[in-house]
């Protein structure tokens, strides 16, 4: 297995999907994997060490581990298939080892909580890591497993219902305060 680290949390301007781009700790080799905008959050504040009010879901996990008397040993990328990232959390409870299945996504938001070490088998990283230069900027390609969905069409009809609110919008009044006189 090879250590990483979380580089950065990147968004699409295109499309505003989120990436997490993991860096080998001694390479300019990075892994982009594609994660919901709700777990870019989350690795996010982890990162930033913003504490929420209430916990998150992977905080509340972080405590249940803890309770339960056991600590996250590390995670790590196990394999990728179709385009499909799988990970693992190793937990240690009481002198034996558990593994649980999770998204990638997951297992780092619970690492960066829990300052747990990251790695990614050697094959995932040679089949999807890419190398970039100090100067290069990375430009992660859209996720091929699950393709932007064909802009519907607009029919004059279909609109109708907004030309007619924007017709009778007052838009002379709209200084003062929104309200006709």
């Amino acid at each position: 297995m090879i250590r990483v680290v979380v580089d950065s949390i990147r968004v699409s301007l295109l499309t505003q999907h989120r990436v997490v781009v993991l860096r080998e700790t001694d390479s300019t080799r990075y892994l982009p994997i594609w994660i919901g905008p709700f777990e870019a959050e989350a690795i996010a504040m982890a990162i930033q060490g913003h504490e929420p009010q209430r916990p998150m879901t992977h905080d509340l996990l972080k405590s249940m581990i803890g309770d339960l008397g056991g600590h996250i040993s590390h995670i790590f990328v196990s394999d990728i298939q179709d385009s499909t990232f799988f990970a693992r959390i190793v937990i240690e409870q009481q002198g034996r080892t558990i593994e649980v299945d999770a998204r990638p996504s997951d297992a780092v938001a619970l690492a960066v909580r829990t300052e747990a070490p990251i790695y990614v088998e050697a094959h995932v990283l040679d089949q999807a890591g890419v190398h970039f230069e100090d100067d290069e900027q990375i430009a992660p390609q859209e996720p091929t497993a699950h393709p932007a969905e064909p802009e519907p069409e607009v029919s004059d009809e279909s609109m109708s219902i907004f030309r007619d609110f924007i017709n009778t919008l007052d838009l002379d009044n709209s200084g003062k305060g929104g309200e006709k006189p």
